[in-house]
């Protein structure tokens, strides 16, 4: 396995579906306020739980193929933002994986009988607890918001390289 200094197409195409959405995924949740006043799922629940899945799913094809197709850091950095985008990178993938599952197990303790875009039902997780689900509730909420920091320090550090230190490291990842 040898390290590309470039990421490739199918890594471009995983991470940019993945912010598209994402993109759609925090309003779609944000517009849902009475979701945790013992709300019934609708098509609103439905769509946030059905992108959630495929974040989920295309998160993990993405953790398969950057494990499989490493990408060699870029040799001009130092030595630190090597290692923080390493780690931000590494909490980016923890933070989305963290977050798609515990809101899946949110629907679950609640009782949901939830579907992948009305087509396939989705298991559930868990059985029906409120107070688990309470829980699970906040620790989601939690998370959401700190992936929404570190997606933000991502995204900084990303434009940092375009206007600041004026490099290539952001073509990396750049369609085309």
């Amino acid at each position: 396995m040898t390290n590309r200094l470039q990421y490739g197409t199918p890594a471009k195409i995983f991470h940019w579906l993945i912010v598209a959405l994402l993109a759609v995924q925090y309003p779609i949740g944000w517009l849902m306020p009475d979701l945790h006043r013992d709300m019934r799922p609708g098509a609103g629940m439905t769509f946030h739980v059905s992108i959630g899945i495929t974040v989920l799913a295309l998160t993990a094809l993405r953790l398969a193929w950057r494990v499989t197709h490493p990408v060699a850091p870029e040799s001009s950095l130092p030595a630190w933002q090597r290692i923080s985008s390493e780690a931000i990178h590494w909490l980016l993938y923890a933070l989305v994986l963290a977050t798609t599952i515990s809101g899946w197990l949110f629907a679950s303790f609640r009782g949901w009988s939830l579907s992948f875009f009305y087509l396939v039902p989705l298991p559930m997780l868990a059985s029906g607890n409120a107070a688990a689900g309470r829980t699970i509730d906040g620790l989601h909420q939690a998370m959401e918001w700190a992936l929404l920091v570190t997606i933000a320090v991502h995204v900084a550090a990303a434009l940092a390289h375009i206007f600041v230190y004026r490099d290539r490291v952001m073509q990396r990842m750049l369609p085309g």
